[in-house]
Parts: C-alpha cells; structure tokens; sequence
C-alpha cells in the first residue's frame, strides 16, 4: 500500500525536473545571446529577462509547499497512514501543483494561480490531519 503514494511523489519531483530544465535553458539562452553579462547576474536575479525570471520564481515555488509534501509522505508512510484517501489528496495536490506551474508560466493570471495554489494546500492540510490522527490514536 505505501506504493500508492510514491508514484505522486515522484510526479512532483519530475515537476521539479522539469521547470528547472526550462529555467536553465531559458538562462544559458540569455547569456548565449547576450541579453545578460555574467557580471549583471552574479548577485541580483533581476536582470535576468523575464521569461528566465518567471521560470526561476516557479523553480522556487517548487520548494515551498512541495517540501511539506515531501515530509508528509514519508510521515504517512511510516505511521501507517496510507489509504484511498490520502493518495487521492496526493495526486490532488501534484495535480494543483502542475496547474498552478502551467498558469504562472503562462498567462499568469493571478487569481487562478492562487486557486490553485490554495487547492493544494488544503489537500496538504487534510493530508496533515490524517497523518496527526493515525499518530495520536497509535500513542
């Protein structure tokens, strides 16, 4: 049963992947093109063109909730707390996670970015209160 939830956890992590990729390519574009000069980049990320700089603020946001994800599965997984339930809020929340990465590199509405984004962390919290429960009733 445990497996269930590797499989979401290893879809955010290719979600990682994959916005780093295009973080990277879009920065060695700019440098290779002359947009930006090393020296306007070592210390400040905001010279970097604003296509790179979307990519690289999405990359961050990558590890915000997803590291409390990260945890949360371990978590669950060694205290048991592994059913339908919680690998359906998983998927929900890489689900929320993937839309929310496809707005801000899009359009970047910002009201459906913090829909989504708000989706994903009431997934995270419920997932939360289910592992807290599984805790507390073994104690």
């Amino acid at each position: 049963m445990p497996l269930t939830l590797l499989y979401p956890l290893l879809a955010q992590i290719f979600l990682t992947f994959v916005v780093g990729v295009g973080m990277a390519t879009l920065r060695m574009r700019a440098l290779t093109h002359g947009e930006v000069k090393e020296r306007e980049i070592a210390l400040d990320s905001s010279r970097w063109p604003d296509r790179a700089r979307q990519f690289a603020n999405n990359f961050s946001n990558q590890f915000e909730t997803p590291v409390l994800f990260y945890v949360l599965i371990l978590a669950a997984m060694h205290v048991g707390a592994v059913n339908w339930l919680m690998a359906l809020l998983a998927w929900v929340f890489v689900a929320s996670r993937v839309l929310h990465a496809l707005i801000h590199l899009g359009g970047n509405i910002v009201r459906l970015r913090g829909g989504a984004y708000g989706i994903g962390v009431l997934a995270l919290f419920g997932m939360w209160l289910m592992v807290t429960v599984k805790l507390v009733t073994r104690l």
